[in-house]
């Protein structure tokens, strides 16, 4: 009998190593097939809570946050693409193009964490593109009712949230808590709240890690 898990992935829309992250773990739960049972909740992360409307070029961006070169940002941009094309995410050849605020994905994936499985794990692959695929405009909302039509969700239903402030006090809850326990760097995987599996591993170490928590709890 397959060992249940509760997985919470605390992740940002605006993150691409987060992109490589989900690919690759869902690749590991195949790999683990009949040996675990998971439910996966998706949880909020804003790597950049104050950025404004409008974005920013994601360049300045990377030198103002980092000290990088766009030379180093372009390698590192390669070392991405090639990550995701492993575990089956293409990246836009050209990046993203602009940092946007995700505090309203963050709303749209805590409605659609309230809905049937697949619907928040379907949603937030949809950003996801949109994003970093398609180097879309996250802050406007129609490119958020696309990923939301995409994921197979209510378009109407979605857009009554984004024309409110639904969800926005649960979205900073959810965030104050990951962070006082600790998260403060994503993708984290936060394995039945006691073992953290961090970054955007490769699907043999999220398996590795799952197969000996499994184990563990079976026993």
């Amino acid at each position: 009998m397959p060992t249940a898990l509760e997985i919470d992935f605390v992740s940002d829309v605006a993150c691409p190593w987060c992109a490589i992250g989900l690919a690759s773990f869902e690749r590991a739960l195949a790999q683990l097939d009949g040996e675990v049972e998971v439910r996966v909740n998706f949880q909020p992360f804003e790597l950049n809570p104050q950025m404004p409307r409008g974005g920013q070029d994601v360049t300045e961006h990377l030198t103002q946050k980092y000290g990088s070169t766009p030379a180093q940002q372009a390698e590192i941009r390669e070392r991405i693409r090639q990550r995701g094309a492993e575990v089956g995410f293409t990246f836009s050849p050209t990046g993203r193009g602009r940092i946007w605020n995700t505090f309203d994905c963050h709303r749209l994936l805590t409605w659609a964490g309230e809905l049937p499985a697949p619907a928040q794990r379907n949603l937030k692959m949809a950003l996801l593109e949109a994003y970093h695929g398609q180097a879309r405009v996250m802050e406007d909302h129609a490119v958020l009712l696309d990923a939301v039509q995409a994921a197979g969700l209510d378009r109407e239903a979605a857009r009554a949230v984004l024309e409110s402030d639904r969800y926005a006090d649960e979205v900073r809850a959810a965030e104050r808590e990951w962070q006082q326990m600790g998260i403060h760097a994503v993708p984290s995987v936060v394995i039945n709240r006691r073992h953290l599996v961090q970054g955007g591993q490769p699907p043999e170490v999220f398996a590795q890690a799952l197969r000996q928590i499994a184990s563990g709890a079976a026993a």
